[in-house]
């Protein structure tokens, strides 16, 4: 550079994961002087004299939980030579930097935390610059202590002198803290009160005889139990009004699991991860009755290491909720709400600011549910994308994220659920607030489903600001191929987009459809025929009513069927009445229904569902206990939809094991969609096809598409759910294509 020093400023994850200290190192060890500091958009570092090679050396040694995205050298020109390297105040300024995931306790504060000699030792709140809570007690930017949940704990001097130095690890670590100024754990009992070592004590002495405590994290209460334990686990699901959706297990390391789900595990997000039921099989069958994976995490805190070595065994770690409500979020809420389920309460003084439920993967690295470790890092918009306005993407109403765009950069919510709960969207409306508040963001447009129904697109409306509406397929579509990078000018892909319902064209109700798909446009090609919702949602609950209804489309004399039984042993006379009437029996084209009914036809669906998607996955695990077998199901092609009347007739008049009809259930599916998109593929010369919706998480039925499809560019979603939990992203991406 030709001036007297250089400036360079440097975007990405890089606020609250020690990149200044190390950036004063740096400096230390090249003997450069300048100075560095954090402001709205990054970090900023000066240097006097030429760059030579400050910037790829940066890159190159950058902080575990940091990520430079983008780094630019211009020419500064200094009032006078600095003397030496100096980190500076945090500066205000609009907000283009990234805030830092929560992250799990790193090696050597766990190490800290083990070592009878260190200040630290078994302190349940130990962290430092490379991991502890960030997102979760983060009030206002930039990220400094006083606008955080850590502002109501002043620094002792030794942490302060900790804080104080750029040489230590813990060099402003915002959440650093010690057993002298820190967080203090307490253990709520049948009027019992302890504080400190006496409250982990308690707490794992009730865990320890079979009890259910109460467990205050990061992001939110979990629920916890001895998941060896028959009687606790099932006293947990009886409480919780929870009798078969799976538990997730808590176990003390990785060490007999495959590679792959270890390396899931070990991540600094920690996520849960779903793995082969065989692999733990001293684990109790109800933790995930009915199915072959079972999710299971790792400590992620330094409160669950000391529970875990403390017990020596595997708890159950679930989400500390009443059945269909939001998790609690403050000690009043947690002994308020979960009073009739829980034998004791471990809370501690820091306050959750931000909700952040556990993320769940597969151990490939398919996201079911993008939460905890993952939000909120900024995912780009594809090539193309630039220079977009601000968007306020709302989502769907179930599985809930919303979004925020600005420039070439999405920011993706955590996961909140279903909107139609007054406690979720109480969450849900703090957290809206909060990351508009953080990112300095104002929108100049809302963009949300095209459901008018829906309590986010009533919201988008109520707001006042210009609203777009994105048909709920078409979002699942570009949601997929946004996340793969798909170019602006890619040009149009063949869609499969399978769910329960989303809104289509002229109000109609989708939910297993073939498209043509670009950011812009989407046009409807085909899928499965429409066929009634005999009660409107109870048939999303109930699966009988869905075979009823499978039935009267497309299965005469259908009560002859031994299948239909769990039918008949219910009043379905005048169910059947109203479906012919069209009286609250909607017609939908609707995948998960059609996996309902042949589950309910097999017999492996409950008469009432406890949780979403229990037929499908209850039927995706029947069908795999079968290997690979021939049979005589198809689903062929009628007028641009797939035959549902050929094939329910096959299915019923075949007589083998639930195990070998599930299978060809899932193969003739699969090979009736492949045809299909095969057919407008080729008619339109194009060799890409992408998926989504959330039946797309069915393992077996993208293994078969694979096979049918092995000649064409396959984009199936892995780094973003499948389901609604990417809507928001989708109609992101719709929306800026449009504006642009």
């Amino acid at each position: 550079m030709s001036e007297s020093g250089v400036l360079i400023r440097v975007r990405g994850k890089v606020q609250g994961v020690g990149f200044r200290p190390f950036v004063w190192q740096l400096a230390q060890q090249l003997q450069r002087t300048g100075d560095v500091c954090n402001d709205g958009q990054g970090v900023v570092v000066r240097l006097w004299g030429e760059e030579s090679g400050f910037m790829a050396q940066m890159r190159q040694a950058c902080p575990p939980l940091a990520r430079i995205d983008q780094a630019d050298a211009v020419p500064f020109h200094w009032p006078q030579r600095p003397v030496a390297f100096t980190i500076l105040p945090s500066a205000g300024g609009g907000m283009d930097t990234q805030i830092v995931p929560d992250a799990a306790t790193c090696p050597a504060c766990l190490a800290e935390m083990n070592d009878p000699t260190d200040r630290r030792y078994r302190y349940p709140f130990v962290n430092c610059t490379h991991c502890g809570p960030r997102v979760t007690i983060i009030r206002a930017m930039p990220y400094d202590r006083p606008q955080t949940a850590m502002a109501a704990f002043p620094l002792c001097p030794a942490c302060e002198a900790e804080y104080r130095n750029p040489a230590d690890r813990r060099f402003h670590a915002q959440p650093v803290a010690c057993p002298d100024c820190g967080p203090q754990l307490t253990w709520h009992a049948a009027g019992e009160t302890l504080t400190g070592e006496a409250a982990l004590r308690a707490a794992v002495a009730r865990l320890d005889a079979g009890g259910i405590v109460a467990v205050k994290g990061l992001g939110g209460f979990h629920l916890a139990c001895d998941a060896l334990n028959p009687q606790a686990v099932a006293r947990l699901r009886l409480r919780k009004r929870r009798p078969a959706k799976p538990l997730a297990v808590m176990i003390a390391d990785a060490q007999n699991l495959p590679e792959s789900a270890r390396a899931a595990l070990e991540t600094p997000a920690a996520p849960v991860v779903l793995v082969d039921k065989t692999l733990l099989p001293e684990l109790d069958a109800a933790i995930a009755p009915g199915l072959n994976e079972m999710g299971v995490m790792l400590p992620a805190n330094p409160l669950q290491h000391l529970l875990m070595q403390s017990l020596n065994r595997p708890l159950v770690m679930t989400s500390g909720n009443l059945s269909g409500k939001p998790p609690a979020l403050s000690n009043d809420e947690a002994q308020r709400d979960l009073a009739a389920i829980a034998d004791g309460f471990l809370l501690h003084n820091r306050d959750i600011v931000q909700r952040m439920d556990d993320s769940v993967v597969r151990a490939d690295g398919e996201m079911l549910r993008r939460s905890r470790g993952f939000v909120p890092d900024a995912l780009p918009l594809p090539p193309g994308f630039s220079d977009v306005p601000s968007l306020l993407c709302m989502g769907a109403d179930m599985k809930n994220t919303f979004c925020v765009v600005r420039g070439g950069q999405a920011v993706m919510s955590q996961h909140f659920g279903d909107l139609g709960d007054e406690g979720v969207e109480a969450q849900w409306r703090q957290a809206l607030d909060l990351m508009q508040s953080i990112y300095n963001f104002s929108p100049r447009q809302i963009v949300c489903d095209a459901h008018p129904g829906y309590r986010s697109s009533q919201w988008a409306t109520e707001s006042g600001l210009p609203v777009m509406r994105v048909l709920h397929h078409h979002a699942h579509a570009a949601a997929c191929l946004a996340e793969h990078g798909w170019p602006l000018t890619g040009g149009d892909v063949i869609a499969l987009t399978l769910d329960g319902i989303g809104m289509g064209t002229d109000g109609a109700l989708w939910g297993g459809e073939c498209l043509r798909v670009n950011y812009r446009e989407c046009k409807h090609l085909g899928g499965l025929p429409a066929v009634a919702l005999p009660g409107g949602d109870l048939a999303a609950q109930q699966p009988w009513r869905n075979l009823l209804a499978h039935c009267l489309a497309f299965v005469p004399e259908w009560q002859r069927y031994p299948e239909t039984q769990p039918v008949q042993t219910q009043n379905w006379q005048p169910l059947a009445r109203a479906i012919v009437r069209g009286i609250n029996a909607p017609l939908a084209s609707s995948c998960g229904r059609l996996f309902d009914a042949v589950a309910c036809a097999l017999g492996c669906a409950p008469a009432i569902l406890s949780y979403e998607g229990e037929a499908a996955c209850r039927l995706e695990a029947l069908a795999e206990c079968c290997p690979d077998v021939a049979h005589p199901l198809t689903l062929p092609l009628h007028e641009g939809r797939l035959d549902l009347a050929r094939f329910w007739q096959q299915l019923l008049g075949w007589q083998a094991e639930p195990q070998a009809r599930a299978w060809a259930f899932h193969d003739a599916l699969a090979q009736g969609l492949a045809e299909l998109m095969r057919q407008h593929a080729d008619a339109h010369g194009i060799r890409t096809l992408c998926f989504s919706g959330g039946v797309i998480h069915n393992r077996l039925l993208r293994a078969r598409l694979n096979v049918y499809l092995h000649d064409f560019t396959l984009l199936f979603p892995r780094r973003l759910p499948a389901g609604d939990g990417a809507i928001a992203f989708g109609q992101a991406a719709i929306a800026a294509a449009r504006l642009l």
